[in-house]
């Protein structure tokens, strides 16, 4: 590791720390909630500039030949309903969160996880790991709870109301119930790795829990849409045909290792639409939406699929999962530096426990303006990588195509028309259709590739 980088990082970490050096007392919860309600804020500006152009009844003149007016308003009417359910939902959290850090709601919820952990067990204080299981569990339930109504009425309400959603009511459920149980039976034991080998590995864990969350995202990465996937959507190999033969042709073009052709039955929930690839090195898999076949012709689901492979040639894949690692090295760096500040638990209500997880929770509280500014920077990243992806695509001559399959996408999704710009740069990891079309129109207008032969 580059040690400039190392030294900037524990130079960072102590500065801060000898603010509290001298104190049990340092603000750190008043600072959280300041942070806070900056973010919140700045971010229902940003909504209300959003809304402010949903309002707008004049069709773009960028999309004047490609989209009607009936489906312009369409697409208006559904972006409001989304933007005042946001709107609400954000006030929402924000009191919540607010009351959560004032009230001193997660010393109460970790005092009464070890009351649970002794009236069941029998076992004391001391077994944090256990007591600190019990504490996730009582947190999702919680979580869970508050959230449904959000939940319920943004599916059979908003997506009702415009068309996409296809679930029922017993789907929706056995959906919630089967995630819940697929997630407690992964994170449980994931959670007490973590905690142990923290435990275990002293001043250095940081590099070892690093190690650790590699492995876990790669296995991850391997089983879910194996194993865990199938769950809750059924795959199909895409039928013989002029389609199968097409996108069999393509991959071949471009040396792309294709091993299976599935679809999804992603009507099943959505009337919205995807395709994506996954897989490791020689054994790549690809999955179209049923929704997919539905509205577009062979050409454009090739054109979109060919955005998707330039993903794969360009290596953005490996290079976002390269820049998440480092992400995640830097973070356990500095809750390193932060572990046993004891300063840092009081100002929480924590006057008698500094358990790791807790300790970790409060940690992303003062970490979240330095998410906030990465998360920026990774949209940044992204949006030039689709237009990377989308110049590929235009390079193997699907230009027309792909035009015309993402104004598609983009009806169908009833997609935002004209969104404010300043929303679009901070909230969005995509470009705007008008942007991607001005781009495939005009090589040169977003970010260049290698043409392809």
């Amino acid at each position: 590791m580059d040690t400039s980088l190392y030294d900037n990082l524990h130079g960072y970490a102590q500065s801060l720390l000898s603010r509290s050096s001298s104190a049990d007392t340092f603000p750190y919860k008043e600072l959280v909630l300041g942070f806070m309600f900056i973010v919140f804020f700045w971010e229902e500006y940003l909504r209300y500039r959003h809304y402010r152009n949903l309002c707008s009844k004049v069709l773009p003149k960028a999309l004047s030949e490609y989209v009607t007016e009936e489906q312009f308003q369409k697409a208006q009417a559904y972006g409001r309903d989304k933007a005042r359910f946001g709107f609400v939902e954000s006030v929402f959290n924000q009191i919540q969160s607010t009351l959560t850090l004032t009230m001193d709601l997660l010393p109460w919820l970790w005092a009464f996880s070890g009351d649970i952990m002794f009236k069941v067990t029998g076992l004391g204080r001391e077994y944090e790991i256990t007591q600190s299981i019990i504490f996730f569990v009582a947190l999702t339930v919680f979580s869970t709870i508050v959230s449904l109504p959000f939940s319920l009425y943004s599916t059979f309400v908003i997506e009702e109301r415009h068309g996409f959603n296809k679930q029922t009511l017993k789907l929706f459920f056995s959906d919630l119930i089967k995630g819940h149980l697929v997630g407690g039976a992964i994170g449980m034991p994931f959670l007490a790795g973590f905690l142990k080998i923290i435990k275990i590995s002293g001043e250095n864990f940081y590099f070892y829990i690093w190690l650790f969350l590699v492995a876990f995202q790669l296995i991850m990465v391997s089983i879910y849409p194996t194993f865990i996937q199938p769950l809750f959507n059924k795959f199909e190999p895409l039928p013989q045909g002029e389609l199968r033969t097409m996108i069999e042709a393509l991959a071949s073009r471009i040396h792309f290792p294709l091993t299976k052709l599935f679809v999804i039955d992603g009507s099943k929930r959505s009337g919205h639409s995807n395709a994506y690839f996954y897989g490791f090195f020689k054994n790549k898999r690809i999955v179209l939406f049923d929704t997919l076949l539905e509205h577009s012709n062979s050409d454009e689901i090739c054109a979109v699929l060919a955005h998707e492979l330039g993903h794969w040639s360009c290596n953005h894949t490996l290079k976002m999962l390269a820049f998440g690692q480092v992400q995640i090295f830097v973070i356990f760096y500095l809750f390193s530096q932060f572990i046993h500040n004891k300063a840092m638990y009081t100002s929480f209500g924590f006057m008698d426990a500094t358990p790791t997880l807790i300790g970790f929770l409060l940690f992303q509280f003062l970490y979240s303006p330095v998410e906030s500014v990465i998360g920026f920077i990774t949209n940044m990243i992204s949006r030039r990588y689709e237009f990377q992806a989308d110049a590929f695509a235009r390079d193997l001559g699907y230009a027309g195509s792909l035009a015309s399959g993402l104004i598609k996408l983009q009806l169908k999704n009833l997609g935002t028309m004209n969104p404010d710009p300043l929303y679009s740069m901070y909230h969005r990891s995509h470009p705007e259709l008008v942007e991607r079309l001005n781009a495939i129109d005009h090589p040169g207008f977003g970010s260049k590739t290698e043409k392809v032969e």
